[in-house]
């Protein structure tokens, strides 16, 4: 189901975000989402082996999902990944508590769990330009970063993003509007 994209992948830009068609299998449903689902648990998780055991949890979870009709994968597949996610962050954060000296503040204590190397690419421009979009996601919240990124990226509609997001369509916007706003005044300068 899943491709590893290894080290050093470089994101496939030019493909579209993949809609499931009525006549779609699970398995090309989930085969066509792999690699974008993989960038968005980077995003949330900044870690290349959590991110590619979270996009592997969420497509077995959806196996069980086969027979509702194709139209619901793509927003049950996000929702799905979103919780994985939120749920892999919640460990990490309990397991920081533990490993921290006693007294040490959260400012203090704070990892960068980010993985550092970025791929090969066909051009310098694209791959700094893809960098500074990554940075620039990871610097947002979590909702706005996953508003975002389910709005423009994967290109779903208000409603199935709030579905996935388990909010109101109202929030979606909001979240949206002030993504969309912190990312421009973070990327103003590299244009």
């Amino acid at each position: 189901m899943l491709v590893n994209p290894g080290p050093g992948t470089e994101p496939d830009v030019a493909t579209p975000p993949l809609a499931a068609s009525p006549a779609m299998s699970l398995d090309q449903f989930l085969a066509g989402i792999g690699t974008r689902a993989f960038r968005f648990a980077e995003a949330g998780l900044r870690s290349r082996d959590d991110a590619l055991d979270a996009v592997q949890d969420a497509m077995m979870k959806m196996l069980a999902y086969r027979e509702r009709p194709a139209v619901e994968w793509t927003p049950l597949f996000w929702s799905i990944l979103r919780r994985k996610i939120v749920d892999v962050q919640r460990r990490q954060r309990f397991r920081l508590r533990w490993l921290r000296p006693e007294g040490e503040g959260e400012a203090e204590a704070s990892l960068d769990w980010a993985d550092a190397a970025l791929g090969p690419s066909q051009s310098h421009a694209q791959r700094e330009a893809y960098a500074r979009l990554v940075q620039a996601l990871r610097g947002l919240p979590a909702r706005q970063r996953e508003a975002f990124t389910l709005r423009v990226l994967e290109e779903l509609d208000v409603a199935d993003t709030a579905r996935a997001m388990g909010c109101s369509e109202g929030s979606v916007k909001t979240h949206l509007s002030r993504a969309r706003e912190a990312l421009q005044k973070q990327l103003e300068e590299f244009r």
